[in-house]
């Protein structure tokens, strides 16, 4: 769905309120598009441990203006299935991403503001001694 609002529709149908009782739900679920503006947003929210971490979030249940109460897992799973068509792990999502050499423990470690100028930082040697990995 192009809009957290169009999700916000299905459960004001299904539940009965109004989508601005679910707009919060929605709106959490699709907020990493501000940082990825395409399908892959998706990755960060859609999935099993998403649903879970929106009802620690949300709460376990939600009270519409209807004054019905409603599971908040359920809204999130919809959100996931309307997307996906199901609802993957996060395992199903990291395993198609490569691995960087980044992503890994490295030596490498950013000046800081002192070393930058000339300060008083440990000498170059002693910063990759420092970042060595443990046992060498």
């Amino acid at each position: 769905m192009a809009h957290p609002y169009h999700h916000a529709v299905r459960p004001a149908r299904l539940f009965g309120g109004e989508p601005a009782d679910y707009l919060a739900i929605h709106n959490w679920f699709d907020e990493s598009k501000a940082h990825l503006a395409d399908v892959r947003h998706r990755a960060l929210r859609h999935h099993s441990e998403g649903i879970f971490l929106c009802e620690a979030i949300f709460g376990a249940t939600m009270t519409n203006s209807a004054g019905k109460v409603v599971p908040v897992r359920t809204v999130g799973e919809q959100h996931v299935k309307d997307d996906l068509g199901w609802i993957p792990t996060v395992k199903d999502w990291l395993q198609h991403l490569d691995v960087q050499p980044w992503m890994g423990r490295t030596p490498f470690r950013p000046q800081t503001d002192e070393q930058h100028a000339g300060g008083s930082g440990p000498p170059d040697d002693q910063q990759h001694e420092a970042a060595a990995p443990l046992g060498r």
